[in-house]
């Protein structure tokens, strides 16, 4: 089998995708599949994953979420392994940061995942009108409260859209498909505590 070293992209590409796209064919690699079978078993197109692993694009959440399904990770476990070490305590300064621009996303790691422990904290912004929609969860039964700090934030799960405002908190099981929409005027900024199965 012939190797190929990736073409350097023509863009200005992000440390954190660079590391983040030799993770995912790492994964995948790991497993022994092909793009074709991961774009069976995940519904992304082989094209779509194929510029993602060689960082030709800046993978979205959504795209991040149905990776992490199939190789049965949250997204903060799967950003942690391409960042150094977490440390106990995490800086503000420290901890990362990671951008969907297609959706008006900002996500950071407060509290990365850590051997021996199952939660960790996110800080999420969303811009007004941001709307994501998950089709299901990285990992089945994943335990999520949502605590919104500013702006308001419309969550659905089970079919159910739930309405949040500043100081409101919505706790949950995920098992199937997940939507949060910022209904604006403003943007939203909420810490989402995920605590694995």
């Amino acid at each position: 089998m012939r190797s190929e070293e990736p073409a350097a992209p023509s863009r200005d590409v992000d440390p954190v995708d660079t590391r983040l796209a030799a993770r995912l064919a790492e994964l995948r690699a790991e497993r022994g599949w092909s793009l074709d079978e991961l774009a069976e078993r995940s519904g992304v197109s082989r094209s779509t994953l194929s510029r993602a692993e060689r960082a030709r694009t800046s993978p979205t959440a959504a795209l991040l979420n149905r990776l992490c399904h199939v190789y049965g990770r949250t997204m903060s476990q799967l950003l942690s392994e391409v960042e150094a070490e977490p440390a106990p305590l995490v800086r503000a300064a420290d901890q990362p940061v990671w951008e969907d621009r297609a959706s008006g996303f900002v996500r950071r790691s407060v509290s990365p995942p850590h051997t021996g422990l199952r939660g960790e904290l996110v800080e999420g912004r969303l811009a007004a009108g941001a709307d994501i929609a998950y089709d299901r969860p990285p990992v089945p039964g994943l335990e999520q409260h949502i605590w919104i700090l500013d702006g308001a934030l419309a969550v659905t799960a089970s079919d159910v859209e739930h309405r949040l405002a500043a100081g409101d908190c919505l706790r949950l099981r995920v098992w199937g498909p997940t939507r949060f929409r910022c209904p604006g005027p403003g943007g939203a900024r909420y810490v989402l505590a995920v605590v694995r199965p």
